[in-house]
């Protein structure tokens, strides 16, 4: 019987714990601040539930108070762990993507998602003369990005919609510029499980992408940008090489602490 109600606790404990990443996260980009009735709206719980979490992550500064009548928003705990885990993501990351960049010769971005962009956190440049470079810290769209694309696919097209809308702008005769052919592109990243930017975003460059969650659980995109003609001659193999290093990098994020 004790095993069991430890088994019992256990449970809550992780159930607590998942409701509670549920509100961080349904406060991430909310400035203002969110009411205890937006919140339990949002990630579907009683208001008293949330009432007791908020509470409890208000006490180890995570959430603080937005406003005087209620509301509630990320507070500088979160704000401060969140930098950190993203640069040590980022550590962590390097070796994988220098890996990938000698296996390929090819340059290997590594991204994060800003609302409706990507931001280029880190690079490793590829040692084939002609390349494809983008500069760390510059930011581009999700729809016609290979690694923007692989992000959108973890999300369902309502969500979609409401990040991105329903119409784009044509960068290149092969942009998609229209929502529905948007999604049904994502469909096929969804079952391949990498995306492509076919010439998408900047004419006579390809690239291929992939997402994994950094340390904090944030969506973060590996991409490998090639010039156009090499990339249709080499897709197979970047597509193997990307989706390994991804492999490789979440085995060793699971791996237990020496």
């Amino acid at each position: 019987m004790k095993k069991s109600n430890e088994t019992n606790q256990s449970s809550t404990h992780v159930q607590v714990i998942a409701r509670a990443a549920a509100i961080l996260r349904a406060l991430e980009d909310e400035a203002d601040g969110l009411s205890l009735a937006q919140i339990a709206r949002r990630v579907s719980l009683a208001r008293s539930t949330v009432q007791r979490i908020v509470a409890a992550l208000e006490a180890e500064k995570l959430l603080i108070a937005a406003s005087p009548n209620g509301r509630v928003r990320l507070g500088p705990t979160i704000t401060r762990l969140a930098g950190t885990a993203r640069t040590d993501f980022a550590a962590v990351a390097r070796p994988f993507l220098v890996n990938l960049s000698k296996e390929l010769r090819e340059t290997v971005d590594l991204a994060v998602i800003k609302k409706d962009q990507l931001v280029f956190v880190d690079q490793v440049i590829g040692s084939q003369r002609l390349r494809a470079v983008s500069a760390v810290g510059e930011s581009f769209p999700l729809y016609c990005t290979a690694n923007g694309k692989a992000y959108l696919a973890e999300l369902d097209g309502a969500v979609v919609a409401r990040l991105i809308g329903s119409n784009y702008q044509r960068r290149t005769p092969r942009t998609l510029t229209r929502l529905k052919d948007l999604l049904r592109s994502l469909e096929t990243v969804r079952k391949t499980g990498v995306a492509l930017d076919l010439e998408e975003h900047t004419q006579g460059i390809c690239a291929a992408g992939v997402v994994t969650r950094d340390l904090a659980g944030n969506f973060v995109a590996i991409s490998v940008p090639v010039p156009a003609q090499r990339f249709y001659e080499q897709q197979r193999q970047i597509v193997l090489r990307l989706k390994a290093t991804k492999e490789a990098l979440e085995r060793h994020l699971l791996a237990p602490a020496a």
